[in-house]
């Protein structure tokens, strides 16, 4: 699919590293979506409770809120929200409710991509790398 072809989404990304966060938000803004980033899970949910996002990526470990709660607590809101979780120490693969799809860092624009088609799909559960 060609990247004028693509459905805009707004999305949310929340990473606690300041360079991996940008760097989600770059890739995802060079394919046209609106993306709202944040270093902090806090800040991320009050900002998703304050706005309509289409998908959210989330990084797993962060202080605080690690990102299956933040997930878990997106759900509540949003329970069919498309939710990806970019990480490189996940837990066991498949034992994170209410995640779509987990994207293994480090992250290309095409695990991304990949992640929004089968995620937006409503695709079962599946991890972009082995």
């Amino acid at each position: 699919m060609s990247q004028s072809n693509r459905r805009k989404l707004k999305i949310l990304v929340v990473d606690d590293e300041d360079a991996v966060c940008e760097c989600i938000r770059v890739l995802l803004s060079f394919d046209g979506h609106d993306v709202q980033a944040f270093t902090n899970s806090s800040a991320a949910l009050d900002a998703f409770e304050a706005g309509r996002f289409d998908m959210v990526f989330v990084d797993y470990s962060m202080p605080g809120m690690k990102g299956d709660e933040l997930a878990r607590a997106i759900r509540m809101i949003e329970p069919n929200l498309p939710i990806v979780m970019v990480t490189g120490n996940a837990p066991v693969f498949g034992t994170l409710p209410g995640v779509s799809f987990v994207v293994d860092k480090p992250v290309m624009l095409d695990d991304l991509r990949l992640a929004i088609a089968r995620a937006s799909m409503g695709a079962p559960f599946h991890r972009s790398s082995a």
